[in-house]
């Protein structure tokens, strides 16, 4: 068999693989829609798109224009995919910040379904709305951030491949590759002594997968056992204890490992699934006193602390975006009614999250202070909460006059009101202030009663 066939064989082998893993990335994160959706055929079921804006309505939050129905007609899928491939492309890098780049991804290879190009897409969608969000909120690493994007996908004609197989790679994916990496060799290849040197390889006999749990739960794991057993029993084991009892969903199977070269990219959407379970480093329940009886160690109290900051995590990343998403609204260049309808739409998922926010913020401490998670995250919402704000006012103060003046006085008015006044040592002091603050304000409303007269 020749080198070039051998070389055919194992691009199936892998094509294979990403599609049944990716199939299963995103069917994961369907389940979560209402109501729910499935993909059966990755490469037939995203041709119209619909099923691709559903899932980037699920990982954003967002809700995006759809074109739906049984009668969909090719004009349609590509304008559906477009609009899923500008949303994208609008997208920032949560490493620098530099715009996601879709090149030679287009609409119409998506619409006749080409493996290599659909593959490229989903694998872009991972990388940046799970490997780099993940690996970028772990304080250790933060470091590790390269200068460049690491989810800019270009598409690569190699000579050694005909142009069926005309494939999407990933430029500058090193960022979030490697900072990935080197947190599993920091935790579990660390504790356990194994090398982890890859997201090939160094996978195929179970073993890593099995020294990724035995940092999360050292209960779940006997590395002795693991040791001597074969490979496609590790492996087994592994993604069943994985699924059972951390929850991780199981998006591969030990064919898929144990094989002369196994799948990177698959690999990687699967193991960074463990970051939402890994306590950080500088909030865990080792953290706790020695004398705080109310805290005891057991493994309740230590799920309970992950999965509130894995609750806090998801808050910080949604905030982070939603804010970029908040200034790309403010700066796209669209009338002043588009613009207030931008803004409702952004006011009311403002709105959802708010409650959310208050309460994962609430302090639990003794002390009544905030850990460290949760004061990062109030950070990020009361960035968001002042982004909101400064856009109201500035859609308030573009209107034609009259308007635009009383939109003037209402924030000169909100904020008088929001403004806290400290409590001076002599009282008739604050006083005066108070009396200062109530006498602008109602010239304020004087002024305004005279323009609405007018």
């Amino acid at each position: 068999m020749s080198n070039q066939t051998n070389f055919l064989l194992l691009l199936d082998e892998q094509e294979s693989v990403q599609k049944r893993t990716f199939t299963k990335w995103i069917n994961t994160h369907l389940a979560k829609r209402n109501p729910p959706m499935l993909v059966n055929d990755l490469f037939e079921d995203i041709k119209d798109g619909v099923m691709l804006i559903a899932l980037l309505e699920v990982l954003s939050g967002q809700k995006l224009p759809c074109e739906q129905g049984r009668q969909l007609k090719r004009i349609h899928w590509v304008a559906n995919i477009g609009t899923a491939l500008k949303f994208l492309e609008g997208r920032r890098s949560v490493y620098r910040g530099s715009p996601i780049k879709l090149v030679n991804i287009n609409s119409t290879d998506i619409a006749d379904g080409r493996p290599s190009i659909v593959l490229g897409l989903v694998w872009t969608i991972i990388l940046y709305f799970q490997i780099e969000e993940l690996t970028s909120n772990l304080p250790q690493l933060q470091p590790l951030s390269s200068s460049a994007s690491s989810v800019e996908s270009v598409v690569s004609s190699e000579t050694a491949s005909p142009p069926s197989k005309r494939k999407v790679v990933t430029k500058v994916q090193g960022s979030a590759r490697k900072a990935l990496l080197k947190w599993l060799q920091y935790t579990a290849a660390k504790q356990t002594g194994i090398e982890i040197k890859d997201f090939g390889q160094s996978w195929r006999s179970g073993v890593a997968f099995h020294s990724v749990i035995h940092a999360i739960r050292p209960d779940l794991v006997d590395m002795e056992k693991v040791r001597g057993r074969s490979n496609r029993e590790n492996l087994e084991e592994a993604f069943t204890i994985a699924e059972a009892e951390l929850g991780i969903p199981r998006l591969l199977d030990p064919e898929d490992v144990d094989v002369e070269k196994p799948d990177e990219k698959s690999i990687m959407t699967y193991v960074a699934q463990f970051l939402k379970y890994y306590p950080d480093p500088h909030h865990t329940v080792t953290d706790v006193p020695e004398n705080d009886v109310s805290f005891s160690y057991n493994w309740d109290n230590c799920k309970s602390v992950k999965e509130d900051r894995l609750v806090l995590r998801d808050l910080k990343v949604w905030a982070d975006q939603f804010e970029r998403d908040i200034a790309r609204a403010q700066v796209a260049e669209t009338s002043l009614q588009e613009k207030y309808q931008s803004f409702k739409h952004f006011r009311v998922q403002y709105e959802v999250k708010r409650k959310q926010f208050e309460l994962a913020t609430q302090s639990v401490r003794k002390d009544g202070k905030l850990s460290l998670d949760q004061a990062v995250v109030k950070q990020a919402w009361e960035r968001v909460s002042s982004r909101m704000l400064d856009w109201h006012i500035h859609l308030d103060k573009s209107l034609p006059a009259p308007l635009g003046t009383i939109g003037a006085w209402l924030y000169r008015a909100e904020s008088a009101l929001r403004e806290e006044v400290t409590v001076q040592q002599a009282h008739e002091e604050t006083a005066n202030t108070i009396h200062r603050k109530l006498e602008q304000h109602k010239v304020d409303v004087i002024k305004c009663f005279r323009i609405h007269r007018t």
